[in-house]
């Protein structure tokens, strides 16, 4: 009965729009205390435990990376050097916001922190070019997700804090499904924009992309350094957010000179809150993980999954049905926590890699940023443009669907994941 009670009472809460970590929180106490079984104290124990990790503190740190970066000047940087690369396709602009977006993922590994910092620049630019303003905060909102695919990306942190999968390894299978991803919605913003009449902003010039390179060179070096780090073994995946901290620090100081000491404290608070509200997110869902546990709720669900069918390829297809739906209504870090001891516990009978599930399941809760009511990055994008989350989504729908092809690709092809991961140790 506790079970019931427990995934009624969260239905509930959410249901009132109860904020994520409250409702899962409140819910977890509601299931204690009908249980009768343990103290309240427990709740304490357990949100402690959930977030006293080595692997968990990297979702701070890259964090404050991002948010440094940023105050940093790098964007714009960043965004000229995208302008050179692509800026000669129709609709120039929505695929240069695409390809920021794809770099800036290598920052901060937040797609809403994403979505933020190149949507502040492209949105306007793109409506000061004539582009719609709808289209365009669903471009930014689209390359937004691709900030949780292309390494860093906190998710996958989380997904190897629950399973103990390497995440190292995470990050190199998210490489080629980012560049996928990126590849497939510049694609979809061309031929959009070839439609209605949207230009490009340059001619190709390799002059140009040298010179725009050479000026973001160390705004690139962030992600080059993580990367680099994780896959030749220099560091782990929490050391390496603590290098790209110091390293934005030196940059956003001591080279482009955009930050003071006077700065630090602001850019420090908003770190910390960004940072905070994850956190708590994972230490009451790890007290929801707990109780699940005992009641033995994973294994519950993924026998009625199981009961449905035992083929390895319509599972596949049913867990990516149930991580679409659950992303569109759950928050990302709660949608982990909640689903994922279920979704590895028919690990088994699905037949395929730890890590190439990480790659799935990150892949599936990054599409749902893109749908509404908990759609992160058509919040961010729409306030940006000043556009209603209804005209956001209807004009992300394309985006939406070359997403989803993206995703069977990443889930029956495994060496686009696999073989990255392959080349760097656990």
């Amino acid at each position: 009965m506790s079970a019931e009670l427990l995934l009624l009472s969260l239905v509930f809460l959410f249901a009132l729009n109860a904020p994520i970590a409250v409702a899962i929180g409140v819910a977890s106490i509601v299931a204690i205390v009908f249980q009768g079984n343990f103290s309240l104290m427990m709740v304490v124990q357990r949100m402690f435990g959930g977030t006293d990790s080595f692997h968990l503190m990297a979702v701070p740190l890259f964090m404050y990376a991002g948010v440094i970066m940023e105050a940093g000047g790098i964007s714009r940087r960043i965004i000229d050097f995208a302008n050179a690369l692509v800026g000669w396709l129709p609709g120039g602009l929505a695929a240069v916001t695409v390809v920021s977006a794809m770099f800036f993922a290598g920052i901060s590994g937040s797609a809403a922190a994403d979505a933020a910092a190149v949507g502040a620049v492209m949105i306007p630019a793109m409506k000061k070019s004539g582009y719609e303003s709808d289209f365009a905060a669903a471009v930014q909102a689209s390359g937004g997700a691709i900030g949780v695919i292309i390494p860093p990306s906190i998710p996958m942190i989380i997904f190897g804090f629950l399973t103990g999968a390497s995440i190292s390894q995470l990050f190199a299978a998210g490489i080629l499904p980012g560049v996928l991803i990126g590849v497939s919605l510049i694609a979809v913003s061309t031929v959009i924009s070839r439609r209605r009449g949207y230009g490009a902003t340059c001619r190709f010039s390799l002059a140009e992309i040298r010179r725009t390179f050479r000026r973001a060179l160390l705004a690139l070096g962030a992600p080059l350094i993580i990367l680099g780090g994780i896959l030749f073994g220099i560091f782990t995946a929490t050391e390496s957010a603590a290098v790209a901290v110091v390293y934005a620090l030196f940059v956003g100081m001591a080279v482009y000179r955009k930050i003071t000491l006077k700065d630090l404290f602001p850019i420090f608070r908003d770190g910390s809150v960004t940072a905070s509200i994850v956190m708590f997110i994972i230490a009451t869902a790890s007290v929801f993980s707990w109780i699940a546990a005992i009641e033995d709720i994973p294994a519950r669900l993924s026998g009625v999954l199981l009961s449905v069918t035992a083929d390895p390829v319509l599972l596949l297809l049913l867990v990516n049905a149930v991580l679409l739906v659950a992303g569109t209504f759950v928050e990302t870090t709660a949608a982990l926590i909640l689903l994922v001891p279920m979704i590895t516990s028919m690990l088994p009978a699905m037949g395929i890699d730890i890590i190439q599930l990480g790659a799935i399941v990150v892949t599936n809760l990054a599409i749902g940023m893109l749908t509404p009511p908990m759609g992160i990055c058509l919040i961010v994008s729409g306030s940006i443009s000043g556009d209603s989350l209804t005209a956001v989504s209807r004009r992300v729908l394309p985006f939406l669907a070359v997403l989803i092809a993206d995703l069977l690709v990443i889930t029956f092809f495994s060496p686009i994941t696999m073989w990255p991961a392959g080349l760097v140790a656990k």
